[in-house]
């Protein structure tokens, strides 16, 4: 049953008496909490927030609903780890309910200054008749984690040519000035990106919309994220209301990037080329990025989309983030990689070959729920091959390569608990390559593919039985050579 909006829209301690022990009994009994993926307490996760490197430790927050999972009050939750691999949930980071942030502190990120973790968010508002009134707000985490909000939003009104639709302040430094891009939807029903900037992070002066390539592309652009690597520019968002081509844009909404020359923040100018999504599975979204001291561009996403029931909304939560990536530039293309401080959660490792022609070979000894596997094919003839992951009755997740149509194709349409149709149950992208590797981090209700160390991934979550452990290999009309090796978690 669909909650009223003064149900929703709730600060947690208007929570009705027993009703966050009753959320925390259903989710004691859910089949499907993960192991090792950052997941809510209670409630529904959505957008990765503040995503930074602060005091010799990594930040990541997150959009909080702890009454439920329906949309309402957001709060941002936070985590910390020292290592990317195991993280700390320290709680609420950020509260709304303020006079500016009445109806949800929303999605912004962090940057360092002064000794202090400064948040730039959007206060999300909401008048008598119901209408939005966005606000892009500013808190500080001091030395000691105690965040304190200011008083006044710094950027406090929508310019003139958007609608209420204007979220997601992205900030960065260059020189000795900073940048906030927002994702914004102009008067015309049609999505951009638009740029501040700001001397003291205080004052901001908006400069104008980013002239893309990209003219009518969606009618809303969130989350958007500007940074350079290697010398080119890159801009990642998340653009709703693309239609579906081919085997691309599947998804109800759409998460990926495009790369140009560096954004010439003068004339906001930014040549750059076709729009490429980041992911080619079926629950990514809101993704953003932060660069740590060593200079890497790492990405968390979230591992879900809006508008999507699942199936853990019945036991009181929905949502977890992704786990890190590291980006690259090659060729013109970003690719993504798990970064390798994730080794740290390695148990029990086992390794074989084996050869598949013409059948399917259950994995003998390498059953499991959650674990990281390398699955190497240096050589086949086979048409089609590939894995069944979290196999058992007919219960499984396919990974399939094939070699004629040179196409990756994951299916979960037998992988559980189905959802629903909305976002389908195939995916498919290309790739042309004399050998085959999936990099596959499975968990209790998630799978993430790296597809030849990151020119392609697929991540999705999956509701399968805790019965369906195996894994198994297969090929068809011809034999396929595969090189395993698998640690749990």
């Amino acid at each position: 049953m669909k909650m009223t909006r003064e149900e929703k829209y709730r600060l947690i301690e208007q929570a009705e008496p027993g009703e966050l022990a009753q959320l925390q009994e259903k989710i004691a009994n859910c089949p499907w909490r993960q192991s090792y993926h950052i997941q809510p307490p209670t409630g529904l996760l959505n957008d990765p927030n503040g995503f930074s490197y602060f005091q010799g430790e990594y930040h990541l927050f997150y959009q909080w609903f702890p009454l439920g999972t329906d949309h309402g009050m957001k709060y941002w939750y936070h985590t910390k780890s020292t290592d990317l691999a195991v993280w700390e949930q320290l709680g609420i980071g950020l509260e709304p309910g303020g006079k500016y942030d009445s109806h949800g502190a929303y999605s912004g990120s962090a940057i360092e200054k002064d000794g202090k973790l400064y948040f730039i968010y959007t206060g999300n508002t909401r008048d008598e008749a119901w209408i939005r009134h966005p606000y892009q707000c500013l808190a500080y985490m001091n030395e000691s984690g105690l965040i304190t909000k200011m008083d006044q939003p710094v950027i406090p009104e929508v310019p003139p040519g958007y609608t209420d639709h204007f979220r997601d302040p992205k900030v960065w430094k260059k020189a000795d000035t900073y940048y906030c891009v927002l994702g914004a939807q102009r008067v015309d029903q049609t999505g951009c990106t638009v740029l501040y900037q700001s001397k003291d992070l205080l004052n901001w002066e908006f400069k104008g919309e980013i002239v893309t390539r990209l003219p009518e592309f969606g009618y809303m652009w969130e989350c958007p994220d500007y940074f350079e690597l290697d010398g080119r520019g890159v801009m990642v968002f998340s653009p709703q209301g693309l239609d579906a081509d081919g085997d691309k844009y599947n998804n109800i909404y759409q998460n990926g990037y495009v790369i140009g020359d560096p954004l010439d923040t003068g004339t906001r100018e930014f040549a750059h080329g076709s729009f490429e999504e980041l992911d080619r599975g079926f629950d990514f979204y809101a993704a953003q990025t932060t660069a740590d001291p060593d200079g890497r561009r790492l990405l968390v996403a979230w591992m879900g989309l809006p508008d999507v029931e699942y199936p853990t909304d019945t036991n009181g939560w929905a949502g977890c983030l992704t786990l890190p990536r590291q980006l690259i530039l090659k060729d013109g293309k970003l690719l993504q990689q798990p970064v390798p401080e994730l080794a740290k959660l390695r148990k029990a490792e086992k390794r074989t070959k084996m050869s598949v022609s013409r059948g399917v070979k259950h994995l003998e000894g390498f059953d499991g729920t959650a674990y990281e596997l390398i699955c190497e094919v240096p050589s086949f003839d086979a048409k089609t091959f590939g894995l069944e992951l979290r196999a058992g009755g007919e219960e499984k997740t396919i990974l399939q390569y094939d070699a004629e149509d040179k196409k990756i194709t994951l299916d979960r349409s037998l992988s559980g608990q189905t959802m629903g149709e909305i976002n389908g149950q195939v995916r498919r992208c290309s790739i042309d390559a004399d050998t085959i590797k999936f990099h596959i981090f499975m968990d209790t209700s998630s799978v993430e593919i790296f597809v030849n160390d990151g020119e392609q991934v697929f991540t999705s979550r999956i509701f399968p039985s805790p019965d369906s452990r195996e894994i198994r290999l297969f090929s068809t009309n011809g034999t396929a050579e595969f090189q395993i090796v698998k640690w749990d978690y």
